[in-house]
């Protein structure tokens, strides 16, 4: 069985981050490590919230891992709060990377034109370099804009300008990149991709459900990464996280009980497992 980490924050209510990470790709067959950055009482959707602050546990956890010998087959990064932890990531990759590790980074950070509270051009330029790491990154149209420094006139990415984008962020240094949030011209939402090894344009649609919920872009990535950890080829990989998300969201609005702080993933998890494991066997 490979082994991930995903390095990234933990909510102890609210579905995001580690709280869908860990799940997620647990059920699809791949061990989770998870190095936790903070512990959140609630997540920032909420009105108000406890927060506490683990950036100073995050290398004395990398020194105990590194010797007891233990490696990874991924490293995967979610939300990262400060330059300080860019940086303890940046020196958890050189430590834990060798020959075959895949390296995912979602650069969460903006999104809808603007930038995430207490981040700046700094930052921006910052998390780009962290980019250059990655073997995938998997920014939203407004994230890709501003590492690349392109103005974001509108918060709708088409397929054409996804087409146009994509092989600049690959300047940034990483092999593939996937812009999420795209429309297409029917009115389908999704996801466009560019592996910089194939020189290879691949995307995937699903219905656009006209309603926004906290987390959909941590339980898209996590099914990615947990198919790529399948070694279920990337462009059947996307196809697998877009679908996966459409589902959860359509279960969520059919749900007269559902929480409104995030999707209800759980009750889709058994119709992913068994498509995770249909397209696993079809790659060997």
């Amino acid at each position: 069985m490979k082994r991930i980490v995903t390095v990234q924050d933990i909510s102890c209510v609210g579905k995001c981050s580690l709280t869908v990470a860990l799940p997620i790709i647990s059920a699809m067959g791949t061990e989770t490590a998870v190095i936790p950055t903070a512990v959140l009482s609630n997540h920032t959707a909420f009105s108000d919230f406890t927060f506490t602050d683990l950036t100073d546990n995050i290398t004395p956890i990398a020194d105990r891992l590194q010797s007891e010998g233990i490696t990874f087959d991924a490293i995967y990064t979610g939300y990262l709060g400060s330059f300080r932890q860019i940086d303890i990531v940046e020196d958890f990759i050189r430590r834990f990377r060798s020959d075959g590790v895949k390296v995912i980074i979602d650069p969460v950070m903006a999104d809808n034109g603007k930038l995430y509270a207490g981040f700046d051009s700094n930052f921006v330029a910052r998390m780009a370099r962290l980019c250059a790491q990655a073997d995938i990154i998997l920014p939203n149209y407004t994230e890709a804009c501003f590492m690349l420094g392109l103005p974001c006139d509108s918060t709708v990415c088409t397929e054409q300008i996804a087409h146009s984008i994509l092989p600049q962020l690959l300047s940034l240094g990483t092999k593939s990149a996937i812009i999420t949030g795209v429309t297409r011209s029917d009115g389908a939402y999704g996801a466009v991709g560019y592996d910089g090894a194939g020189d290879k344009l691949f995307s995937a649609f699903g219905e656009h459900v006209n309603k926004s919920f906290h987390g959909t872009g941590d339980v898209f990535a996590s099914t990615l990464v947990g198919a790529l950890m399948r070694d279920i080829p990337i462009d059947n990989a996307l196809e697998i996280a877009v679908d996966f998300t459409v589902k959860c969201i359509k279960a969520t609005v059919a749900d007269p009980n559902s929480r409104w702080y995030g999707v209800n993933f759980e009750s889709v998890l058994p119709q992913l497992t068994d498509t995770i494991e249909s397209g696993a066997q079809s790659s060997e």
